[in-house]
């Protein structure tokens, strides 16, 4: 079993930035592949970001790529996602998740079996 705790949502203006945390416990972090996915109201929860523990390749989506970042830090077995320069559309609650081993299809929200709880993020135009 992979606890995931998210924290750093908020409301904020276009333009501006947030990170994201992703605090994960009951498996050792190294042996775990990690995603940020989102969803909005109406919408189909879609893929964000994914950091895989082998090789430490990073994926994103068009629609943040150049503006988000994610990384791992080993040591607090925490992944983090910076998102830079907001848009209204980027407003969604925002969802860690994991897979303990390998993840062959990191952008694939099926890849993945735990969830947290999601964190909520808001930007005003």
């Amino acid at each position: 079993q992979v606890q995931l705790v998210e924290s750093g949502g908020g409301l904020v203006r276009a333009g501006d930035s947030l990170r994201l945390s992703c605090a994960a416990s009951g498996r050792a972090f190294s042996s775990i592949a990690t995603g940020w996915f989102r969803q909005a109201p109406g919408k189909e929860r879609e893929f964000v970001a994914a950091s895989i523990q082998i090789g430490g390749s990073t994926y994103y989506a068009d629609s943040v790529k150049g503006r988000f970042t994610i990384s791992r830090d080993n040591a607090r077995s925490t992944v983090y996602l910076q998102m830079n320069s907001l848009k209204p559309e980027d407003t969604a609650v925002y969802y860690c998740a994991a897979v303990v081993g390998y993840a062959a299809y990191p952008t694939n929200r099926q890849t993945y079996r735990y969830w947290g709880q999601g964190t909520q993020v808001t930007v005003s135009s």
